[in-house]
């Protein structure tokens, strides 16, 4: 005999559901036609599509007119006011390698940020100025001996001559009005700056003249030096990170593909001992967490009985070596701490939802069978080609009637640069670079996951699996998809995107607040940096479900995620039990590679795996090879561990709307298997109903 339905309050509107009166939707009913994803389906969010694609083409145009003017060497080597290399052969600049700045105090300018440029006339010299001297000094001290000119003249432009006056100086920018004794760092010159009894000072002093009769102090200097170094920082240090790159390159392809064969033994293991295979997660990302609060307390007291040096930080930046970091008692005692909190937390976590982790194992079991029937599954920042700032600019402006109406109006140097339209415009492309940049990321990612839901949902909807499932239904599912919803992935990318941008936009304002002491405005931007990332969370979340429901109906963004928040809505309290649960176990899988690798790696590059292999002995920075390879081990693992994950989210989904289209009896049958059925209704209906 047919079991006989039940009534809709309790089968199809089980208690999972808020509250009688809050409307999220009907449920679904009974359709004897509906076998899986629709075939039968139209383009969607075809404006979004348009406005998408006119994106991308403007994407590649702009970077056809970043490579026409643009000059990588330019981000490699200083160049003057007029663009000229400095020290490139064959060039008045040959001999002469390093750029001077002629008032180093305008680079605190909020320019220097905006246009990457600081705002004072720049040329090339041979080498740095080693003293303090005005230009006015220089004069009174030419009439006894000219040799001082000879001096002070290599800091001037070819044109210049002794016997101007000061006003007249500024007005024809041809010497700086006072040099100070400086360094060459990054073929640029620098305050060479000391301290004395723990006060920062420059020539052992803490004030000097700005040759324009004021007195400046030597933090005003730091400061302006640090606008600079915030540009020559990423340089810098880049040149080391290459050189390091160039020595480690093939240890870390070799790190990576480990990486990529351990994830690849794990998804295949996850199909035959998934229970298993979670204890093995748990003891090796316990294990290796307890390994990494070891050794860093065997720094810390090493250090401790040891000290090699005690660092003084000059807020200056360029004096700093990241490599002395880890030279602090502090720095491994802090990485201590956070190791030993992070280790109490997942223990905590481990202890508390074992019940329901052993509901994600039999989702993972579900998943991999799933995978099994599916094998498919398994230049702009060189830009400016013309730097020109023809001195006939600055002679034309003398001649004219401002120069005469105010005699205080000065033609100063401002930027360097072209006067087309792509030169005004070059920060504003570079917001655009950036926002089509993230907007294709999550267009790509979207389009994965909207393929893979499909394929999935393939396999869910199968009566008789295998022998029900089409021939390569991910390759189905992804044609599908950009066919027919390009316009709806784009949509739900969009979003993703302005909130990113949103984001960054607050860090930005963050950096240029941070040394206001507006405590009111630090605490709102914590707030707001704290919402958008809650924000993003949500969005990421329910654009997923939204996908699954445009990979199974065919129907557009909005009406996808509406069906899809209506869908958890009434299945609130699965939703807490399967998804989060199943992300922790998937992301102990990922810890566990990352951290297996990086642990290798990190005593192959400190020459502690002597037995094995030799590791590389010059390095930079030892870290930058190591944080390489732990980042791509997550990568990779995440790679292969999202596509389970994936799986889960799209089973799951289906499988509430496999409750409430079916009953489970001869007329209506249940879709999803019968082992998995009993465990998701054991462990969250039929509690629910006792309650009752």
């Amino acid at each position: 005999m047919a079991k006989k339905r039940k009534p809709p309050s309790i089968k199809e509107k089980p208690a999972d559901t808020p509250s009688e009166e809050e409307d999220f939707g009907d449920p679904r009913t009974y359709d004897p036609d509906f076998k899986g994803p629709v075939s039968n389906r139209s383009c969607t969010d075809v404006l979004c599509c348009m406005i998408f694609l006119l994106c991308i083409v403007g994407y590649i145009v702009l970077g056809l007119v970043a490579w026409v003017h643009g000059d990588p060497r330019r981000a490699a080597y200083p160049t003057d006011s007029q663009g000229h290399f400095c020290g490139q052969k064959g060039t008045p600049n040959e001999n002469k390698t390093i750029l001077f700045y002629f008032n180093l105090l305008r680079c605190t300018s909020p320019s220097v940020l905006l246009n990457l440029q600081c705002p004072t006339t720049q040329i090339c010299v041979s080498k740095c100025p080693e003293k303090f001297l005005t230009y006015v000094e220089m004069q009174l001290l030419y009439t006894k001996d000219k040799s001082h000119w000879e001096d002070y003249r290599q800091f001037c432009k070819t044109t210049a001559k002794p016997v101007k006056s000061l006003t007249q100086l500024l007005l024809d920018d041809d010497c700086p009005a006072a040099i100070f004794p400086s360094k060459p760092f990054l073929q640029r010159c620098f305050p060479d700056f000391s301290t004395k009894n723990g006060t920062l000072t420059i020539g052992s002093q803490i004030v000097f003249q700005d040759g324009n009769g004021g007195t400046r102090s030597v933090i005003e200097l730091r400061d302006a030096a640090n606008g600079i170094n915030k540009l020559l920082d990423a340089k810098s240090l880049g040149l080391k990170v290459f050189e390091d790159y160039a020595t480690t390159w093939y240890w870390i392809l070799i790190g990576l593909m480990i990486a990529m064969v351990l994830s690849w033994i794990f998804l295949i293991l996850l199909r035959f001992i998934a229970g298993c295979l979670f204890w093995v997660f748990m003891i090796g990302v316990i294990g290796i967490i307890g390994y990494g609060i070891w050794h860093c307390y065997q720094q810390y007291t090493n250090l401790q009985e040891h000290p090699r040096s005690v660092l003084t930080v000059y807020d200056i930046g360029i004096q700093t070596n990241i490599s002395m970091y880890f030279e602090l008692q502090q720095t491994w005692f802090t990485l201590m701490i956070i190791l030993c909190i992070i280790e109490v937390i997942v223990i905590l976590m481990l202890i508390f939802l074992r019940n329901r982790i052993r509901v994600a194992i039999i989702l993972l079991k579900e998943g991999s069978k799933c995978c099994r029937n599916c094998p498919e599954a398994e230049i702009l920042c060189t830009d400016g080609d013309n730097y020109v700032l023809k001195g006939s600019v600055r002679q034309i402006f003398n001649t004219t009637e401002i120069a005469k109406a105010c005699p205080g109006a000065l033609c100063n140097f401002a930027f360097y640069g072209g006067k087309s339209l792509y030169h005004q415009y070059i920060p504003t492309f570079h917001v655009y670079n950036l926002f089509v940049f993230l907007w294709l990321i999550n267009f790509v990612v979207a389009l994965g996951q909207c393929a893979l839901a499909g394929a999935f949902a393939t396999y869910y909807w199968a009566m008789k699996k295998p022998d029900d499932i089409p021939r390569y239904p991910l390759f189905t599912a992804f044609g599908r998809a950009i066919r027919y919803h390009t316009g709806s992935l784009a949509f739900g990318s969009l979003i993703i995107a302005l909130i990113q941008m949103f984001k960054i936009v607050l860090e930005y304002l963050d950096h240029r607040l941070k040394r206001t002491e507006n405590t009111l405005s630090k605490f709102l931007q914590c707030c707001l940096r704290c919402c958008f990332w809650c924000l993003e969370n949500a969005i990421k979340f329910l654009n997923r479900n939204a996908y699954i429901m445009i990979a199974i109906y065919g129907r557009n963004f909005c009406r996808s995620a509406k069906d899809a928040f209506n869908l958890l809505m009434r299945n609130v309290l699965k939703v807490a039990v399967t998804d989060e649960v199943t992300y922790f176990v998937l992301f102990l899988g990922k810890i566990l590679v990352a951290g297996s690798i990086g642990v290798l790696a990190f005593l192959f590059f400190t020459q502690r795996l002597p037995v094995i292999a030799q590791g590389p002995a010059s390095l930079n920075y030892y870290w930058v090879p190591l944080l390489t390879v732990i980042l791509g081990s997550y990568l990779i693992a995440h790679g292969f561990f999202s596509v389970y994950a994936m799986c889960v989210e799209t089973i799951f989904i289906c499988f509430c709307e496999d409750l409430e289209r079916n009953d489970g009896s001869t007329e209506k049958p249940y879709f999803i298997t019968p082992n998995l059925h009993g465990i998701l209704i054991k462990k969250q209906l039929v509690p629910q109903k006792q309650k009752e």
